[in-house]
């Protein structure tokens, strides 16, 4: 159960003949109040998708009242008729739910430059409505919708004692960076926050979770992380305790995210210890988990750990090269820039892979996520638009 656990919302996914497969790929996920309080993360890219540009106005009052997504199509780089169609699919949702097309988030997924058939999109819109269900089967169904390549829907529960609750579904499984991934990510909650503190919240959880998946090193344009609050629970949280309990959902959501990654073989957590600040660590992290060698060497189950020090060295921040200690899976095969424990020590042939990295310089840590570089994920991007 998704984004249908949190009181106050209805979901439903459905086919609509978008992809080839025949596969659910509308989704619609109905606030039904008595709040309509929102807040979104969209990617940092500067070529944004036509969903993002509408819901990025959608958004500024801080009031949304529905989301509609559709896989089998980006809906980027579509021009004047692109942005059309989100306006249109924005509109059939208000009048099917009753609402104003301004307190609609839209969102797509899938191949870019390419249109999406209006026709069904919309027809697909007109039977998810009539689906709107607050069951487990309309948050699964909305959370199976959303799929690309993913082969699992992503779904997050966690409720308070307090009696509120927050719920939420995501995809992606490939370019998965900063910038928040080629993710979809909503999540509900009936707890009674306005839109400014959700706002505060989200930024604050997904800063340290989607934000610090690293999976590929690519960007999405239609990246979207929408947070809707129906206030249905009558409970006001404690502004802290309830960024704890989102950030919990985020990184649960990630780490699903990265454990369904494109062709991977291994999921990879990139510790950096130690540093001068947070924003050095998380330099350090990102640079070994976008280094190709690196990645290519836990592929081959390599301990390879000179390829870590390489990638380190390409940052800014602040380091002795030659004070700098590195883990394999617990086992230190680097002490202070040379040679430590034998590499034969290490086992990399467990999907999970733990990479610590001490600089030595500071009390500031950080965590990446990330995976190997396979022959299958070059195979299945090779072959995506085809």
């Amino acid at each position: 159960m998704s984004v249908t656990a949190a009181a106050g919302f209805l979901a439903a996914g459905v086919p609509a003949g978008l992809k080839s497969t025949g596969r659910s790929d509308v989704a619609l996920v109905r606030n039904v109040g008595p709040l309509q309080n929102a807040a979104t993360v969209f990617t940092s890219n500067r070529c944004l998708a036509n969903p993002v540009l509408w819901s990025k106005e959608v958004i500024k009052d801080g009031t949304v009242s529905a989301i509609v997504l559709n896989s089998g199509g980006a809906n980027c780089y579509t021009g004047a008729q692109g942005f059309q169609t989100t306006h249109a699919t924005a509109e059939r949702v208000a009048e099917l739910l009753d609402i104003s097309a301004g307190d609609v988030l839209v969102c797509s997924t899938g191949l870019i430059g390419e249109q999406l058939d209006l026709a069904k999109v919309t027809a697909g819109v007109t039977d998810a409505a009539a689906a709107l269900a607050g069951t487990p089967a309309g948050g699964q169904s909305a959370a199976e919708a959303i799929m690309t390549t993913d082969t699992v829907a992503k779904q997050a529960v966690r409720t308070s004692p307090a009696g509120w609750t927050i719920g939420g579904m995501a995809k992606g499984a490939g370019m998965l960076a900063p910038g928040l991934a080629t993710m979809l990510v909503v999540i509900t909650t009936d707890a009674v926050l306005p839109s400014a503190e959700l706002d505060q919240a989200l930024r604050s959880a997904t800063a340290v979770t989607f934000d610090r998946l690293d999976s590929d090193g690519c960007m999405s344009t239609n990246d979207t992380v929408a947070l809707l609050g129906s206030g249905a629970s009558g409970v006001t949280p404690d502004l802290t305790e309830f960024t704890a309990a989102l950030t919990e959902v985020c990184q649960s959501l990630a780490e699903q995210l990265q454990g369904d990654a494109e062709g991977a073989s291994h999921d990879i957590a990139i510790h950096v210890e130690n540093a001068a600040s947070e924003s050095d660590a998380v330099e350090v992290g990102r640079a070994v988990a976008r280094n190709n060698l690196f990645k290519a060497a836990i592929f081959g189950n390599d301990p390879n750990w000179g390829r870590v020090l390489a990638a380190v060295g390409t940052t800014a921040a602040e380091f002795d090269p030659y004070d700098i200690d590195v883990w394999f899976n617990g086992v230190r095969v680097c002490a202070a820039g040379q040679p430590d424990q034998p590499r034969e020590l290490v086992d990399l042939t467990p999907r999970a892979v733990d990479i610590r990295i001490d600089v030595k310089v500071g009390p500031a840590r950080a965590t990446i996520l990330t995976n190997d570089l396979t022959h299958d994920y070059v195979h299945e991007n090779s072959a995506y638009a085809s």
